[in-house]
């Protein structure tokens, strides 16, 4: 639990720990991304007192693959979208339950999967997509993409041409089958887009799903 209130967090992690969960509070950005290593998931208010808490989310994204839930002090659709795009796979805004931050915590930790088999490198022009390093290249440079960013563009580039359903998408990445929650497709292609350098590499299919075609 990573939160600029030492009083809270050590409240939280108490009641956490009443729950059977091992959980200790550290109380800057600096902390978290020291010890976030050894964590089955990341509790991040994104509201530091050290660092840009999207700065941190987005760290912790792109370098290992613990599930992170992001606590925001705002409930702006900005703000939300801003946390998806740095990496967070939910998040949560204060005020919240503690039976919400329970629910919320158990369904990121149960759609945490395994690193899969490594696979030989998908191929479509001059990007690269190697499963084993989940290293993505374009013009053999190394494009920097979140954990879900990835598995997103290795899902479209398994078939590329072919159009993914939302549907499928949804339950391959995300583990939900909940399609009304099929936005953050939505947010994360965008971010590919931008990462990408064009909006051509992944294109929508209105009312069905997304394709990766060479730009």
């Amino acid at each position: 639990m990573v939160d600029s209130d030492e009083s809270a967090g050590h409240d939280l992690a108490q009641r956490l720990q009443r729950h059977r969960h091992q959980a200790r509070a550290v109380t800057t950005g600096g902390a978290a991304l020291r010890e976030h290593a050894g964590a089955e998931v990341v509790l991040l208010n994104l509201d530091l007192p050290d660092l840009d808490g999207l700065e941190v989310c987005r760290t912790i994204a792109t370098t290992c693959n613990t599930p992170l839930l992001a606590i925001t002090e705002h409930g702006s659709e900005l703000d939300c979208v801003l946390g998806l795009q740095a990496g967070a796979d939910d998040y949560l805004v204060k005020p919240y339950g503690f039976r919400e931050l329970l629910a919320r915590v158990e369904a990121v930790m149960r759609r945490a999967r395994p690193a899969p088999a490594p696979r030989p490198s998908a191929r479509l022009g001059p990007l690269t997509i190697d499963q084993a390093t989940r290293v993505v290249r374009l013009h053999g440079r190394t494009v920097a993409l979140t954990r879900k960013e990835f598995d997103l563009l290795h899902l479209l580039a398994s078939s590329p041409g072919e159009v993914v359903p939302r549907y499928h998408i949804l339950q391959r990445i995300w583990h939900d089958t909940d399609i009304s929650r099929s936005r953050t497709i939505d947010t994360h292609v965008n971010s590919l887009r931008r990462k990408l350098g064009s909006t051509e590499w992944i294109t929508a299919v209105r009312g069905v799903g997304f394709r990766l075609v060479q730009a």
